[in-house]
């Protein structure tokens, strides 16, 4: 299946049915008075998130959705019948907004949320609706309002704990793959990924974080090189970012920490605030480099990035080091899940089992 990011369609509720002018006639009733009904109502366009969805790759080729009119009134007090609504599914993470002022009109971040993106016209009144003790015999009657239309523009962001940044061919697809439950495309040449991967790596039962892989940065990535710009605003609800940096490129005229500050450079021109994420360094392909050689090319490594913070050596390859690594990550999310939480909402995957299960 194509990954379809964005999504441009025009939807349209339904006009509500007109009301009815309308008298009972009757055997023996001379003056039976108004029994002019009202007009139903239009259907609405409805928008739900739906977790078993990753692309808007449905919204690709059908662009336009219309709901039912309302039926219009009829006499003997009988009310129209209301429009079918138009339910639309969408993935978990999916922004809603105007398409002509760019306003974000809704979030779609829950499991199963319903959202009415385009409100059906109410239907018109009949002429039941105006009698009274002055007007017994009114003939007045509305027609039914206009149902919503609007173009709105569809952006998805999927939903991570972690996202994985680098340069392409760094590792990031083999590191997902050894970790987690995604399986995506791997090989030796740059540009594999042409789409993000989201995986979810299993720490014990009921513990779990979920990672996403996204095609790998070039320098000049936030002005539109290469592939990975289009997809940064994936990373951008991610609560922890790791940095792969291939320390045994094939290529021996690459400096990786040429690479390292490149990314690093793009991340700011793009976001300041994704640039602020917390970022961790984990070294990859470390079983390409001999072992005695290991320690020294480390330490040149982070002193020439100037890297404070945590470091990992790994081989997604061999899974060497992966371990520390999901450990570490696990960890890291659930004291900071815990503290941004009031202690009646926590999130099941960072807590221990009651029961000690």
């Amino acid at each position: 299946m194509k990954f379809v990011d964005e999504a441009t369609i025009e939807v349209a509720a339904g006009d509500g049915g007109n009301g009815c002018a309308s008298f009972r006639h009757e055997k023996y009733k001379e003056f039976g008075g108004p029994d002019g009904g009202d007009g139903g109502r239009g259907g609405h366009l409805l928008a739900v998130a739906d977790a078993s969805l990753n692309t808007l790759v449905d919204f690709r080729y059908t662009r336009r959705f219309e709901a039912g009119r309302g039926e219009h009134g009829k006499g003997s007090d009988m009310f129209g019948v209301k429009g079918d609504d138009i339910v639309l599914k969408m993935p978990v993470g999916t922004i809603i907004a105007d398409a002509e002022t760019g306003e974000v009109l809704h979030e779609l971040l829950v499991p199963g949320e319903v959202i009415t993106i385009a409100k059906g016209g109410d239907g018109g009144f009949g002429n039941m609706h105006y009698k009274s003790s002055t007007n017994r015999a009114p003939r007045q009657k509305t027609p039914g309002w206009a149902g919503e239309k609007r173009t709105l523009k569809l952006e998805l962001k999927v939903l991570a704990d972690v996202g994985l940044l680098g340069m392409p061919n760094a590792g990031k697809s083999t590191l997902i793959s050894a970790i987690s439950n995604a399986r995506p495309k791997i090989a030796d040449y740059p540009f594999t990924t042409l789409y993000p991967n989201l995986g979810v790596v299993r720490v014990a039962p009921e513990k779990s974080f979920v990672v996403a892989d996204v095609p790998g940065l070039i320098e000049g990535a936030s002005e539109g090189a290469g592939l990975g710009h289009q997809f940064l605003r994936h990373l951008q609800r991610t609560r922890l970012l790791l940095h792969i940096l291939d320390v045994a490129p094939f290529d021996s005229g690459v400096d990786p920490v040429v690479q390292a500050k490149a990314i690093v450079a793009e991340l700011k021109k793009f976001d300041p605030k994704l640039h602020a994420k917390p970022r961790w360094l984990v070294l990859n392909k470390l079983d390409m480099v001999p072992m005695d050689q290991r320690e020294a090319l480390v330490k040149d490594i982070v002193k020439r990035l100037k890297y404070k913070g945590p470091v990992f050596e790994i081989s997604a390859l061999t899974r060497e080091g992966c371990e520390r690594l999901i450990q570490g990550v696990y960890e890291y999310l659930a004291k900071e899940f815990q503290s941004h939480q009031a202690p009646v909402d926590v999130d099941p995957r960072f807590v221990d089992d009651p029961r000690g299960l």
